[in-house]
């Protein structure tokens, strides 16, 4: 699919198999719209006269073939209040208008839905966005396969010239767009084919694509030579072996600090010994979205060439029940040189970040972020809608919620005090990885990793409850790919 801009601000001269324009409530035109409505003899105000079309958010229609409009066809796409008429609005509307182009013979299209939003930059990156998320299909483990999609290219026109800006934004959405491809893909496939060692292949296959990526595979050796016990406490229960991924993006100076970014790979989550429910059981195949969203963001960051530093470090391992598995009540030993008590097996994504974030500090990072699904509390915290967001750092923690707010991929920020490190005692050893009782799980969890990372700028992103859908609508969501992406470009933005 290729997304690009528009040459043309006139809507009737644009020669396209569709032109989409906004009709807002009680029948409003958007600028696009009433040009083509006075090119075409009235033909929409006509049509909106019959009463079936009123505006409201989720409507469409197509027109075919109207005088005076060089476009074969034009979508009429309902986006609400005018007034209220936002980036959030916009995403609903170009959602209703990708659902109509894919199930079309529509070979290209061009849209206006984002012509008349102030901050156009931000516009089209989240049309881009969510057309192509409209636009995925899944069904690589089909014995029949989905019909493809007619639609060649979306281009986004406006009625007057914009910024460059605004061209850079739809190079940005489309990378942003193929960054999170690869993380539904990664997340969607099944647990006996997206392996660590699956992972990991998938790292080396990235740094072949990308001159400016390398790609270290840590083994298991290699991580017991570095002392990380915790990490290869969780796959001991499992005949697959564990790998720590190590990938450097170099868009900057080698005198310029990265940005390290540090995902949780449990590629097949059980629970090990502390056994989880069967039912739903299926879904703990996403309990690798950290480190998919990982591998996402770092292909976005290659395709946008941004001018900064990456470290990207996904702990990949899969947490299975055995003769050989970590029991409750065992002590390990982490690479910092802590001692951890396992209380609970199915606590495992603490244990397998915490060698990660020791590890990552020999890059000496400027900021660590780390992702992971890491806490049923989460979701009830938070939801769906939101992830989870703890940090030792106020800047940094201001940094990734402005960035979220910038890539309409929210996270909200949750209290990390002292009082809640009290939860985490041990009788037997330094600290123990599940707190006292159920109480604040989410906010215990990101204290126990603070404990890897104290005299660095971390924060944690806890997407449990936004890496996947469950239901009918079953599959990865790509998130938080947008939220990274763009904390990566408010970086290039701000060292230029």
């Amino acid at each position: 699919m290729k997304y690009q801009l528009a040459t043309q601000t006139q809507a009737s001269s644009i020669n396209t198999d569709c032109l989409i324009v906004a009709i807002y409530t009680d029948q409003q035109l958007s600028s696009a719209a009433t040009e083509l409505n006075k090119q075409s003899n009235n033909a929409i105000t006509n049509y909106l006269e019959l009463g079936d079309f009123t505006g409201k958010a989720g409507q469409v229609e197509v027109l075919y073939s109207l005088d005076g409009i060089k476009a074969k066809r034009l979508m009429l796409v309902g986006c609400g209040e005018q007034a209220k008429f936002d980036v959030r609005a916009l995403t609903k509307a170009t959602e209703t208008a990708a659902s109509t182009l894919k199930s079309s013979n529509i070979e290209n299209a061009v849209s206006f839905l984002a012509d008349e939003l102030e901050d156009t930059a931000m516009a089209v990156q989240q049309a881009v966005i969510t057309s192509a998320a409209i636009f995925y299909q899944f069904d690589q483990y089909k014995s029949k396969k989905s019909d493809a999609i007619a639609l060649e290219s979306l281009d986004f026109a406006f009625s007057q010239e914009v910024s460059a800006e605004t061209k850079a934004a739809i190079t940005q959405g489309a990378a942003i767009a193929e960054g999170m491809k690869l993380a539904k893909d990664l997340a969607n496939a099944p647990a006996n084919v997206c392996t660590p060692t699956y992972l990991a292949k998938t790292a080396e296959g990235l740094a072949a694509e990308f001159d400016n990526i390398q790609t270290e595979i840590l083994e298991e050796t290699d991580a017991e030579a570095l002392g990380m016990g915790s990490f290869l406490s969780v796959g001991k229960g499992s005949e697959e072996p564990s790998k720590m991924i190590v990938m450097q993006y170099s868009g900057a100076g080698a005198d310029v600090a990265p940005i390290a970014l540090v995902g949780k790979g449990i590629t097949f989550d059980t629970g090990g010994i502390s056994l989880k429910p069967g039912a739903g059981m299926d879904e703990m195949k996403y309990d690798m979205g950290g480190a998919a969203s990982v591998f996402g963001t770092m292909r976005a960051c290659a395709e946008m060439a941004l001018p900064i530093n990456v470290v990207a470090v996904v702990a990949s391992a899969e947490n299975m029940p055995s003769g050989e598995a970590t029991k409750p009540g065992d002590i390990v030993t982490s690479m910092s040189g802590q001692t951890i008590e396992v209380l609970n097996t199915d606590a495992e994504g603490r244990l397998v970040l915490c060698d990660a974030l020791s590890y990552v500090d020999k890059f000496k990072p400027d900021a660590i972020i780390d992702i992971a699904t890491l806490t049923g509390a989460c979701i009830v915290a938070l939801g769906h809608h939101i992830s989870g967001l703890m940090a030792n750092d106020q800047d940094l923690a201001d940094e990734i919620l402005q960035a979220g707010k910038d890539a309409n991929d929210e996270a909200w920020q949750l209290p990390m005090t002292d009082d809640y490190q009290d939860q985490l005692k041990s009788n037997f050893a330094d600290i123990p990885n599940i707190g006292g009782d159920r109480s604040a799980g989410t906010i215990t969890a990101a204290c126990f990793l603070s404990r890897f990372v104290e005299d660095k700028k971390w924060a944690h992103l806890d997407i449990a409850g936004t890496a996947w859908k469950s239901g009918a609508a079953k599959g990865s969501t790509g998130r938080p790919v947008p939220l990274l992406s763009q904390i990566l470009i408010n970086r290039a933005k701000f060292s230029n």
